[in-house]
């Protein structure tokens, strides 16, 4: 499958890579179910907050899909290639979901500017 060209803007606030989309009302994380493969869809009013932090090389680097015991990241078959993990304190889940934008900065930079407005 072809990767997604990001859609990204702090202007229109507005983020999506294929596999992340974050607009003015929620957070989707496609392919986040195992094993059906949907989407989780989080409201924008349930995201208590985040926490960025680099992938190491054996922190979730290479876990495509599942969890490890503190979080839950849906299935993305190029998180061996990215850099960033942004994992979301989310009322009412556990473990909290994660995710590894394209772009992680431009992500976070939306992510930022819609909590701020709630």
């Amino acid at each position: 499958m072809a990767e997604t060209e990001p859609t990204a803007g702090v202007s229109n606030l507005y983020y999506d890579d294929g596999l992340i989309q974050l607009d003015r009302e929620a957070l989707t994380l496609r392919r986040y179910h195992f094993p059906s493969g949907t989407s989780k869809i989080i409201p924008l009013r349930d995201i208590r907050g985040y926490q960025v932090a680099p992938l190491g090389l054996f922190m979730s680097r290479f876990r495509l899909w599942g969890t490890d015991f503190r979080r839950w990241l849906p299935l993305d078959v190029n998180r061996p290639l990215k850099s960033t993990l942004v994992t979301l304190d989310v009322r009412g889940a556990f473990p909290d979901p994660a995710c590894t934008p394209v772009h992680p900065r431009e992500f976070v930079d939306v992510l930022e500017k819609l909590l701020d407005r709630r």
